[in-house]
């Protein structure tokens, strides 16, 4: 163990009022530690970005076969790790981990406290990590990046980025999805997303620059700040009705939102699509089975699944990869 390792797990134990073989244990994950004080002692070590690497021991034995597939959730929308884009991805990951031979290890973490992503390479659980989704914290990942951490994340490219991304091309999706509207004789077009999200504010531009084409603005009434929450769709629908706004046409920044929205303008005596024309995002299953089917912009999963996998393969190997953009392409269906 050389020496700046042993005043580093020397420095853990002074602020942790234990003995340095118990830091050791702890850092290992012993069963001979208890869970509070084990806890602790990971936490002052996250702190100092203290790190055994175990994970890159057990790679050159070959003994470690595990990614980390972490999902960041936010907190104050509730979101669930059950919402069916995150568990497409997941499926598709696991496929593509699967054929190259690689277990995963599947966590969610706290987006507030998106630097705990790491903690399964910290620990020697895993050898790397994918997170899916970036939302709000650029700056933290680029931090995780610094410190060595082998990972790539499924989100939109970024000015100063450090890590690597993979994503479908958000821009182009929201012109697809708002020209299909404009193609069908709409021009007031409602856009349900949270432009404080990367991938979202793209798919706004995208929008606008659509309209733009057609000689129209964006009006900022049509414009409601709706979460990925499934339930914001119907009460985006019912803040467009407070509001008095006209519209004809509706694009979703997601499926989910898109299918609540629907049965908004239902509850509202609205028809899609002869009242409202409706355009989704992402393509999930059930966007096929829904009443009526859902026109929406098809986001690559397995494309990018097997991308992120040939990502990290390649940070593991001391050469990470460039951030790939992925086209997206409009599927047609009855409800635009």
């Amino acid at each position: 163990m050389s020496t700046s390792r042993r005043l580093q797990m020397a420095d853990i134990a002074r602020l942790a009022g234990v003995s340095t073989s118990t830091v050791s244990r702890a850092l290992n994950h012993s069963p001979l530690v208890n869970q509070e004080t084990r806890d602790r002692i990971l936490d002052l070590a996250r702190s100092l970005n203290y790190v055994i690497n175990i994970g890159a021991q057990n790679l050159r034995l070959q003994q470690n076969r595990t990614v980390a597939v972490v999902i960041p959730i936010e907190q104050s929308t509730r979101q669930q790790l059950s919402d069916p884009f995150f568990l497409s991805m997941l499926g598709s990951l696991a496929d593509a981990f699967s054929e190259q031979g690689f277990d995963i290890l599947v966590s969610r973490v706290d987006a507030d406290q998106v630097d705990a992503a790491a903690a399964p390479f910290d620990a020697g659980r895993a050898i790397g990590v994918i997170l899916i989704g970036q939302g709000r914290h650029h700056e933290e990942l680029n931090r995780i990046a610094a410190r060595g951490v082998p990972f790539a994340v499924w989100g939109a490219q970024l000015p100063q980025q450090l890590y690597t991304t993979v994503g479908g091309d958000n821009l182009a999706g929201g012109r697809l999805a708002t020209e299909r509207l404009l193609a069908q004789g709409r021009r007031r077009i409602a856009f349900l997303g949270d432009t404080t999200l990367p991938e979202v504010e793209l798919r706004h531009r995208g929008y606008a620059a659509a309209l733009a084409a057609y000689g129209l603005a964006p009006d900022p009434q049509l414009h409601v700040s709706a979460s990925f929450l499934p339930e914001s769709g119907g009460q985006a629908v019912e803040e467009l009705a407070r509001r008095g706004a006209v519209y004809d046409g509706l694009f979703a920044c997601s499926d989910l939102l898109a299918m609540r929205a629907i049965h908004g303008l239902r509850a509202q005596g609205r028809d899609v699509p002869s009242d409202v024309a409706v355009v989704g995002y992402d393509d999930i299953e059930l966007a096929s089975y829904f009443h009526p089917p859902l026109t929406t912009v098809r986001q690559p999963r397995d494309a990018a699944a097997r991308a992120l996998v040939d990502a990290l393969l390649s940070c593991l190997d001391g050469t990470p990869a460039p951030s790939i953009l992925l086209p997206t392409e409009l599927v047609v269906r009855t409800s635009a």
